[in-house]
């Protein structure tokens, strides 16, 4: 089981002084009738990624209101990662061939989990496809299973989908970041989206002077425009595309571009992505490449906080949580109109949206053009999320399906 830590737990006052005490009865009143009762997540890394730094704010949070909540994770080998990571890319549509050899290790490494996992928990939450095959071990002690899903299926590779779909169909519910991600399936299906902690390392204030010392650190100038893109260094974030449309507005504004990300166990593509970028970079002093460790929250607040625009050009996207990150950090962002990424960026009212490399650096000159309207979008996009995208919204969210499975009233 992972251990959150009790560092990590954050007193419900802090909450409150933030969202309002309402919010907080709210949370009080929805979990006293599941005071005790078991709830297990499964994911496929501990560190890393968008659904791992959830998994690691949220339970300390609901531990407050007295569920008995616990976090196990996948154990694998390189070949099973390797093949998640081919599934991740093909179910957001990229070409693939799978073979029966793949669906084997997959299986596999699922078996071997399913011995290894208490799986008994009442409240069965299963993130994603990695661990989606531990359905077959469902124990008939009647607890309710859900399939968590956080990826763009919007447009899934025929074959792999297939595949998992019997698997996710023996599910008693599946919850999606984005209506368009909704599949044909048996079971009830809902929109749960995804959402950042106001109050953790990565979010809360931060002191003038340490967000000064980090960009000092890594060689910024504060007194220039900095675009930054802060991501896993992975080809569906499209780093390059992003030092491409750098280019282009460097042509018009003395600018610098800072391309922070790092990588995560079951992602085995991060290392050769990392040397694709720097390549793109070709030694420019203004292109900071920052391979940060998942330990170093503090200083991507402090580059995000620094940021005069922040960019997020994925090629598919299942939501992007550092488009909220930034938004609650009032800044202005420019974003790709893909997958999650809309919900989050209405177009020219919590930010600007683009379609291409140009698209991008039109919108990026566009801001830097017109400062005030930036501002403007930044105070639109932090309300914005403030009132959809925090973590008390998420727990309401599976507090609410909680009871709904139940029963309970």
């Amino acid at each position: 089981m992972i251990d959150t830590g009790i560092s990590s737990r954050i007193p419900l006052e802090e909450y409150a002084r933030i969202l309002g005490e309402g919010e907080i009865e709210e949370l009080r009143a929805l979990a006293k009738p599941l005071r005790g009762r078991s709830i297990e997540m499964i994911n496929s890394t501990a560190v890393g990624g968008g659904v791992a730094e959830i998994l690691t704010r949220l339970l300390p949070l609901a531990e407050q209101f007295g569920l008995n909540i616990r976090w196990d994770v996948l154990t694998g080998g390189d070949d099973f990662f390797e093949v998640t990571k081919a599934f991740h890319n093909a179910l957001h549509g990229a070409p693939y061939h799978a073979t029966a050899r793949d669906f084997e290790i997959f299986k596999a490494y699922n078996e071997r989990n399913q011995s290894r996992l208490p799986l008994d928990a009442e409240f069965m939450v299963i993130h994603d496809p990695q661990p989606a095959a531990l359905i077959e071990a469902r124990k008939k002690n009647g607890n309710h299973w859900v399939w968590r899903c956080h990826i763009d299926l919007s447009h899934p590779n025929q074959a792999v989908w297939d595949f998992l779909e019997p698997y996710v169909a023996r599910h008693d519910a599946s919850m999606f970041s984005s209506p368009a991600f909704a599949r044909k399936l048996p079971i009830p299906q809902y929109l749960f989206y995804p959402a950042i902690d106001p109050l953790s390392e990565k979010n809360c204030d931060l002191e003038p002077e340490f967000i000064a010392g980090v960009l000092a650190r890594y060689g910024i100038d504060p007194q220039r425009p900095i675009l930054t893109q802060i991501s896993r260094f992975d080809r569906l974030k499209d780093p390059v595309g992003v030092v491409r449309a750098y280019r282009i507005v460097k042509r018009y504004f003395d600018c610098q571009l800072v391309l922070a990300g790092g990588g995560a166990p079951d992602d085995p593509e991060g290392s050769v992505v990392l040397k694709e970028v720097l390549r793109e970079a070709e030694n420019d002093p203004d292109i900071k490449v920052l391979d940060l460790p998942a330990s170093a929250p503090l200083e991507v607040n402090a580059l995000q906080r620094a940021s005069t625009i922040v960019i997020q050009k994925s090629l598919r996207e299942g939501f992007g949580l550092t488009v909220s990150e930034a938004l609650w950090k009032k800044k202005p962002v420019v974003a790709s109109a893909v997958g999650g990424i809309p919900t989050q960026v209405i177009h020219k009212q919590t930010g600007l949206l683009a379609h291409s490399v140009e698209g991008t650096a039109y919108q990026i000159r566009f801001l830097l053009s017109h400062p005030e309207i930036a501002a403007k979008l930044g105070e639109s996009g932090h309300q914005h999320v403030k009132e959809n995208f925090l973590i008390t919204q998420k727990l309401k969210r599976y507090l609410t399906l909680f009871l709904a499975l139940s029963g309970c009233k």
